[in-house]
């Protein structure tokens, strides 16, 4: 054979081969380091047609035939979906423990494993109602991390300190949308919560109240990809910028509205106990003149609180009937009822009353700058927070709304940040009439309030009245699919 056809086969092999090593490394390596390739995270198409012929055994146990490149956390990964378990790392540990011959060495092709915990059906979950003046005691988390196997050990841990309530991210202010939701306006999204029944069913399982937060009408993903829902400059016609950020959307824009309110009833529909509303105002920074909004050729009468209370009026109609609760973050400023917050926000805290069932004002001593006279607000949580919930408690006298304030858990703008600091800030908003409260750290770090739940919980009445959720419900196995709560409130 002549010797340049030699070279051209050795150079087709040498391709071949390395195409090969390659494809089959990323996959494996990938799937081990929990990337986002989709070849890295799923089983090869002939595994995955292999995977679906699988017979499921007794008890929920699927024997898997393993393919070429398959690695344990791959077909874990695949298969959460279908199983018990939150995370591909719990089912990968399930994996390992119901195979113990597997953990200390690689799949092969042809080898057989069991697949612990598969469900027979598509996980459902209700709501549990709860009167509005029960008694939350809750932590934040972001939609990535309720999604996480930290973010579970988060929520594992408040509840072994005595939490009985988590509000975790539907909506965020960016836009993001952490769940499956099939809406036009949504488009494509990153879904860090891909079976909300499922995460629900795991916090009614620890008797905690599921609180779906939905940031409403700051909204960057969807003035960026549609611009036409913005707020419009008055000097250009084009969408309104903050501060040089596009970011809101018009709250007065009939289809922003809808959006949200058909989010809010997604959650409510994969079981949420509550929704809370956040961002329900206007802008409130940037050149407000230069703002301006659909209702104001629709209503020139309206100012932006007649936006913002018609807007709850609709939504509250809607929500109300289902048994869930409404809340609706509120600035801590607007407690001091200043014209021009009223004027810029439209959250007139009056008559938002009318149409939630909780009130939860951002009172975080430290973002009282330039208030009282005071140097340093967020070393003096007692003023701060006692002067917001009596002014709250005030204005709201009479609307049967319940005052569930947001308290600082983190150290910024302050010196004493501490358990102590946490004490002092729940005490003094029990003693001015709140029911529960809600700790906020963007970081979702609750070191501290972990500290000191256990020692206010000690203290009986002191702190809090200790009011906990007796759901019923168990930890999912695969031979439960279906929550149906019988729950109490006590």
């Amino acid at each position: 054979m002549p010797r340049h056809r030699l070279i051209l086969i050795a150079a087709l092999a040498t391709v071949c081969l390395t195409t090969l090593f390659f494809t089959v490394a990323g996959r494996t390596a990938a799937a081990q380091s929990g990337g986002s390739n989709p070849t890295a995270t799923t089983l090869s198409t002939t595994a995955t047609s292999a995977a679906a012929s699988q017979p499921v055994v007794s008890n929920g146990r699927l024997v898997y035939t393993a393919m070429r490149g398959d690695t344990v956390a791959s077909v874990a990964h695949h298969f959460v979906g279908k199983s018990a378990y939150l995370t591909s790392s719990e089912l990968t540990d399930a994996i390992y423990e119901a195979n113990a011959d597997h953990r200390n060495r690689a799949l092969k092709p042809g080898d057989q494993i069991v697949i612990p915990g598969i469900l027979d059906t598509q996980i459902t979950e209700k709501s549990i109602p709860v009167p509005r003046d029960f008694e939350v005691r809750a932590v934040y988390l972001t939609g990535l991390m309720a999604g996480s196997d930290h973010g579970l050990r988060i929520i594992r841990r408040w509840r072994e300190v005595g939490g009985n309530s988590v509000v975790f991210d539907v909506k965020d202010s960016d836009g993001t949308i952490n769940i499956p939701f099939d809406n036009a306006l949504a488009g494509p999204h990153h879904v860090t919560l891909h079976d909300l029944p499922k995460f629900i069913h795991f916090l009614h399982s620890q008797n905690m109240h599921a609180i779906a937060r939905v940031a409403i009408f700051r909204d960057e993903h969807l003035v960026t990809s549609h611009p036409e829902l913005a707020v419009k400059s008055r000097k250009t016609g084009e969408p309104w910028r903050e501060n040089g950020k596009l970011v809101w959307t018009d709250p007065s824009q009939p289809k922003v509205q809808e959006y949200n309110i058909a989010l809010a009833k997604q959650a409510i529909a994969a079981g949420a106990d509550e929704i809370q509303f956040d961002y329900v105002r206007f802008p409130a920074e940037g050149d407000q003149k230069d703002a301006s909004f659909v209702f104001e050729k629709e209503h020139p009468d309206w100012h932006r609180a007649d936006v913002i209370a018609d807007f709850l009026k609709h939504a509250y109609g809607e929500i109300h009937p289902t048994g869930t609760l409404l809340s609706l973050d509120v600035f801590g400023i607007m407690a001091w009822q200043r014209s021009v917050d009223l004027a810029h926000t439209g959250q007139d805290i009056v008559r938002m009353a009318q149409f939630c069932d909780v009130l939860s004002p951002m009172i975080y001593p430290s973002h009282f700058f330039g208030m009282d006279g005071l140097e340093h607000p967020g070393d003096a949580p007692e003023h701060f927070i006692g002067e917001s919930m009596a002014r709250f408690e005030k204005i709201t006298a009479g609307s049967g709304v319940v005052i569930r304030p947001w308290l600082q858990a983190f150290a910024w703008r302050t010196k004493t940040y501490s358990p102590e600091y946490i004490k002092t800030q729940v005490l003094t908003a029990k003693e001015k009439g709140g029911i529960g409260f809600l700790f906020w750290n963007a970081n979702n770090d609750y070191s501290k309030p972990n500290v000191a739940m256990p020692e206010m919980l000690a203290a009986k009445d002191k702190y809090v009245r200790g009011n906990e959720l007796s759901t019923g419900a168990k930890p999912l196995t695969a031979q439960s699919t279906t929550a149906t709560p019988a729950a109490a409130a006590k």
